[in-house]
């Protein structure tokens, strides 16, 4: 009996040695997430939440926007390296908006240590059906082969300055060696009216929100703009067939703040990937047109970086500021 007693307390605490410390001290993790709730970001964060909670307790998401998610990401950024906190890390806090904003509350490249990264959604260059239609526009060749014939002829809208379709059809025009009139709305959702109604030609739009009127028929889809075809949009072509090299997409994952232990992140990475990698958690991010994306803090550390680079280029070359 004492040396099964002995036993099991050796393996009580070799357990709690390996769990993070929010494990060892039986206190809830905390996820920030730096938008409202609702949102992609909000919700598939929550489905992910309610998966590892038996891997690794309590995990709650307390919502922190504003900013354009830099309020969020700094509260991530300035919390105690204990393992209680975490938050999401997104193309925008990540990526854009270091260069968008003159003043930044905290350093995108070194205020962080990367966990996992979450999921991509496809971006899709979009034309009003009708407009492509009467223009005779049946693909990406088609739609660059008229702006070259047809100089400042062509405009697109996109949810404002500095927003990814702003940044995707800037990138896009350069590319391709085009002209188009940008032009800002106050948001995603009057962008798309805008482009329904006829009012601009083609906006570059989250998968998510355009795939119900590409399915109505009411929208045409030229090109999806990750490097690969879309497993929810596979008859689709990525304007990478057309422009080598174009790759912009949405994108979040999981962060800690810098100088958390490197145990800490390898076991919550343990977990995430584990969650993100079930059939279950696969099938609820697929009816958002999200893929799971999961891998090593390494590699989404790697990769945060060749976004921030990326992201340099094509804002400056915009010329959009928010500040």
């Amino acid at each position: 009996m004492k040396r099964r007693t002995l036993l099991v307390t050796t393996l009580a605490v070799t357990a709690a040695l390996n769990a993070p410390a929010a494990l060892a001290q039986g206190k809830p993790i905390r996820i920030i997430v730096p938008y409202a709730p609702g949102g992609p970001i909000d919700v598939t964060a929550r489905q992910l939440a309610e998966r590892v909670k038996d891997s690794l307790g309590v995990v709650i998401i307390e919502n922190r926007p504003g900013g354009g998610g830099n309020i969020g990401a700094d509260a991530v950024a300035k919390a105690a390296p204990d393992g209680l906190t975490i938050g999401i890390a997104a193309v925008a806090t990540h990526a854009i908006n270091p260069w968008l904003f003159s003043k930044m509350p905290y350093n995108a490249a070194t205020d962080f240590a990367p966990i996992t990264q979450m999921l991509r959604v496809p971006n899709v260059l979009v034309m009003n059906a009708d407009t492509a239609a009467r223009l005779k526009i049946n693909t990406l060749a088609d739609l660059i082969a008229y702006a070259k014939a047809n100089p400042a002829k062509l405009n697109y809208g996109s949810g404002g300055k500095g927003s990814a379709g702003h940044l995707a059809g800037e990138m896009f025009k350069r590319d391709a060696g085009i002209f188009a009139v940008h032009i800002p709305y106050n948001g995603g959702n009057p962008a798309q009216l805008a482009l329904l109604s006829g009012q601009v030609d083609f906006n570059f739009d989250n998968l998510a929100t355009a795939a119900p009127n590409i399915k109505s028929g009411k929208l045409k889809a030229l090109a999806v703009t990750t490097a690969k075809r879309s497993p929810a949009l596979p008859e689709v072509p990525p304007v990478a067939d057309t422009l080598k090299g174009f790759e912009i997409d949405t994108w979040w994952g999981l962060v800690a703040p810098a100088g958390t232990p490197k145990d800490v992140i390898a076991r919550y990475n343990q977990a995430f990937v584990a969650a993100l990698n079930s059939p279950e958690t696969r099938t609820r991010y697929a009816a958002l047109m999200a893929e799971p994306a999961p891998d090593t803090p390494e590699a989404f550390g790697a990769f945060m970086k060749r976004e921030l680079a990326k992201y340099e280029r094509v804002v400056k070359a915009s010329g959009a500021k928010v500040d």
